[in-house]
């Protein structure tokens, strides 16, 4: 427990380095060392053997203003005392503020073709679990949703994992909360669509047929997800 509360207290740069340079240049026991990094016992002995970190270069804890001379010398001098954290002078690092993840600039192009295929294929995504998934906006999500998008004749739904957007890790478990947030099984639902690909039955099978016999236009047929029924298309009007 004592361990565990230095760890997550603990706030070396690089912990494993400066184990290894007060093993070696100090006089320190290895339950002090471990205090202060963080790390076991066990692993300290480990490194002062050589049978974990070998060709790890040392870091001087002092010299990075995370320890003092006084302190060391304090514990060095009592095996019972602990080693005590150097408060630092720099300010605390600032983290990032909540917010679509940043999308590089060959890819952002992509976002509406991804966010069309969720849309589609996912509807039990929310709006909020797309802008994370594809580092988009909710009045982007609409405009694609809408058909006001200026590149909606142009959009071809694609896997946002396959853009390179997200992992098919994280797209696997939005699903997953989507259906929890519905009162669904995930699993349940999950075997019913692979049973239903199995059969040809797929959703995306099943789209692509009445997108074909439907809008003539050879382009995405929005009418398959939007909300509310018998929305004819622009194209459909011209034609």
């Amino acid at each position: 427990m004592a361990n565990r509360a230095a760890k997550e207290e603990s706030k070396l740069l690089m912990p494993m380095a400066s184990a290894v340079w007060l093993i070696d240049n100090t006089g320190l026991t290895f339950e002090q060392i471990a205090e202060f990094t963080g790390m076991s016992s066990i692993e300290i002995e480990a490194l002062a053997d050589g049978d974990i970190g070998k060709g790890l270069v040392g870091r001087n804890p002092i010299d990075h203003h995370e320890l003092t001379k006084e302190e060391l010398a304090r514990c060095e001098a009592d095996s019972d005392a602990t080693l005590v954290l150097s408060v630092s002078a720099l300010p605390p690092v600032k983290s990032r503020a909540k917010g679509p993840r940043y999308t590089p600039v060959s890819k952002r192009g992509d976002k509406p073709d991804a966010i069309a295929y969720i849309i589609k294929q996912n509807p039990e995504i929310s709006d909020a679990q797309i802008c994370k998934l594809v580092g988009t906006t909710k009045p982007t999500i609409t405009n694609v949703r809408d058909r006001t998008h200026p590149n909606t004749p142009n959009l071809r739904p694609r896997h946002p994992a396959d853009l390179g957007l997200c992992t098919y890790t994280e797209y696997e478990k939005a699903i997953d909360k989507g259906l929890k947030a519905q009162g669904k099984d995930p699993e349940a639902i999950r075997a019913q669509r692979l049973a239903e690909q199995q059969e040809g039955l797929s959703p995306s099978t099943a789209n692509e047929e009445g997108s074909a016999s439907g809008s003539g236009s050879g382009g995405f047929d929005f009418s398959n997800f939007l909300g509310t029924p018998n929305v004819k298309s622009d194209d459909d009007n011209k034609l």
